[in-house]
């Protein structure tokens, strides 16, 4: 039986989780669409949408829809709505898992690796993370798990845009971009947003292209790079970037929004060189041991000795995977590039790793 593709969508609290379901819930797209809420909040889904009190925590939409609150596990909930599904007892064609407005996504993510009877039976295919941008700079300034969700999402949308001004919309992205340059953004207004933007993007899809942000990935100092005029050094207000400046709720709204130093950043590694596969695997494995969980998400195309297929891999954690991709084409540079982005990751020791896995 095909798999179920499962999307974890999460957001900051009063971001407009609720009002996005529920337009993907009541909108007349033809999907059914299991949705698994584990959170009792605020901002619940079923008082709105759901009167209907059962004893079994599934309730079956007038338009075809599934939702359920998770009472126990997550894992037992998925296992048992895929068994419905194969009896007959239930149709869906896919599943939906809002997170708490404060929840880390990675335990989510990682149910998908690690239970061989989740596995067997669904798909992950990315982690939606709404950003709201009226209190998105307190928020990310203040809890690292705003900050934990923007650096595990495949999609980050921005709602909220229309109450704040252009510029901070502005800085808020560039600020994003520096914890997650993979994620697309897009500004949501009231949850309007096209389903084709929220389902199958094929986030944990090993085959996936690896999309990184190609402005994003200019070498070296982006923000000042007018044309490499030399002549005088106007990097020199922004080598320390903001190193200076980590206290809690510390707004800055005169321009200097890149000096926010957030705890969660990315780095992108590249390298003409292959890898040694042993080697890299052995390097990989002692860093996810040590530091697994302050990795959030990590990805790369990699070009390995051996072999005349791309490798692709990436990992949320401690799991990581790979897979052979298709094959370098006959004018294509054949060169490594991986994207890092965690919590404080010690970039040093990483790249030293890595680069001393090259042949």
């Amino acid at each position: 039986m095909a798999l179920i593709p499962a999307t974890i969508l999460t957001g900051f609290l009063g971001s407009g989780k609720t009002t996005l379901l529920k337009r993907v819930l009541t909108e007349a797209h033809g999907q059914k669409i299991a949705v698994v809420e584990n959170e009792f909040g605020e901002e619940n889904i079923d008082n709105e949408i759901l009167v209907a009190d059962t004893t079994e925590n599934i309730i079956q939409m007038s338009n075809g829809c599934i939702c359920c609150t998770i009472r126990d596990d997550l894992r037992a909930t998925l296992a048992d709505l895929a068994q419905k599904k194969r009896k007959g007892e239930l149709d869906f064609e896919r599943v939906v898992i809002e997170t708490t407005g404060l929840a880390d996504p990675g335990p989510v993510a990682q149910t998908f690796f690690m239970d061989d009877e989740v596995a067997e039976q669904y798909l992950l295919d990315a982690i939606v993370t709404l950003v709201d941008a009226k209190h998105a700079a307190q928020q990310l300034n203040d809890r690292q798990e705003a900050r934990r969700q923007v650096g595990f999402a495949d999609q980050i949308f921005i709602s909220k845009a229309d109450l704040v001004g252009a510029e901070e919309v502005d800085a808020l992205i560039h600020r994003l971009k520096h914890m997650n340059p993979r994620a697309p953004m897009r500004t949501a207004h009231f949850g309007d947003v096209a389903i084709k933007e929220i389902f199958d993007l094929r986030g944990f899809n090993l085959n996936a292209k690896l999309e990184i942000d190609p402005d994003f990935l200019k070498p070296d100092d982006h923000d000042h790079d007018h044309g490499h005029d030399h002549g005088h050094d106007h990097h020199d207000h922004d080598h320390a970037h903001g190193e200076h400046c980590n206290h809690p709720s510390h707004q800055h709204g005169h321009g200097h929004h890149h000096h926010h130093d957030d705890d969660v950043k990315s780095f992108v590694f590249r390298a003409d060189r292959p890898f040694s596969p042993e080697k890299l695997e052995d390097f990989l494995g002692a860093i996810v041991q040590v530091y697994g969980p302050r990795m959030l998400r990590y990805k790369g195309v990699l070009h390995m000795d051996g072999t005349e297929r791309k490798v692709i891999f990436q990992g949320v954690h401690q799991l990581m995977g790979s897979d052979l991709g298709p094959e370098w084409g006959p004018d294509e540079k054949r060169q490594s590039k991986m994207v890092f982005i965690g919590i404080d990751l010690p970039r040093d020791i990483l790249e030293q790793g890595l680069n001393q896995a090259l042949l």
